[in-house]
């Protein structure tokens, strides 16, 4: 892993991230949201086990290891993905539900100083504050009406689960292998999210050829990609670096509906989408 390359990781990472919620409006009409992830979280355990055992990939040396890095991923997945994958499900709109995530990097930068002993810049606070107005102007036009707090609760969840995991994760896991780690995250994952799934959805799945690509893409570009780049960005950089990339989804995930799905693109968006960026410039270091 050179240099060269892994100062690209932040972009890529941003890239496939902003994929999801494309890859959630193609499965969800197809399956219950549970369902879906539960059916995503099988495919990456067996898909990483293989791989893992094929490469002859290091586990996790000891009981504690294993433990800290299944709660990093039970947070960061369970309670994120499942969050929004439940939000969108209930009529959340999409843009809504970035804009509630997209508070995330404020609530890392507080945790940072307060749980990891990170210094946050002044420069740093005025980028991450930059960066929600900008957020907040590119899902402007997208924030409709007609949804209820049942819908807004599972966002909300989202927002504590991603924040929470990657202060978890930065503070207690040491480091690990994306292959076997992936196991190891997405195991406690699936075991919960069938637990949930078995009081509260009928584990429907029309097995539609549009269904069978968003899964495909989701386990492969997301569930193996992106979060093998969150994992090494988490390790390599501060928790203020990593939370100010995730401003940029909202505004990555507008691009790629309005290419593909021909979703509105305001100008009001282009100055959210300018606004961010300035924003995430200050804010990393």
């Amino acid at each position: 892993m050179t240099t060269r390359y892994s100062r690209a990781f932040p972009l890529v990472f941003v890239l496939l991230w902003s994929t999801g919620f494309i890859g959630a409006r193609l499965g969800l009409p197809h399956a219950e949201p549970l369902t879906f992830l539960l059916v995503r979280y099988i495919a990456v355990i067996g898909g990483m086990t293989l791989v893992a055992l094929a490469t002859r990939a290091p586990w996790p040396p000891t009981p504690n290891a294993w433990f800290h890095i299944g709660v990093a991923g039970l947070l960061l997945h369970g309670v994120y993905l499942g969050g929004v994958f439940i939000a969108i499900s209930k009529g959340l709109p999409a843009g809504v539900t970035s804009l509630v995530v997209g508070v995330q990097p404020l609530l890392t930068a507080i945790g940072a100083g307060w749980l990891l002993q990170e210094t946050v810049l002044r420069r740093q606070w005025v980028g991450l504050l930059l960066g929600l107005i900008g957020v907040a102007l590119v899902v402007l036009g997208k924030v409709g009406s007609g949804f209820g707090v049942e819908a807004l609760l599972p966002a909300i969840a989202a927002l504590i689960g991603i924040t929470a995991g990657t202060l978890y994760q930065k503070r207690f896991c040491p480091p690990f292998d994306w292959r076997t780690g992936a196991v190891a995250q997405f195991l406690p994952t699936a075991v919960a999210t069938f637990a949930f799934a078995w009081f509260n959805e009928t584990f429907r799945v029309e097995w539609t050829g549009e269904f069978v690509f968003a899964l495909g893409w989701l386990v492969l570009v997301l569930s193996i990609g992106a979060i093998s780049l969150l994992n090494w960005l988490i390790h390599h950089s501060d928790a203020v670096n990593i939370a100010s990339l995730f401003y940029l989804v909202p505004p990555c995930t507008a691009l790629v509906a309005w290419l593909l799905f021909g979703e509105a693109f305001t100008g009001l968006a282009l100055t959210g989408m300018a606004l961010t960026v300035w924003g995430v410039y200050l804010a990393r270091k």
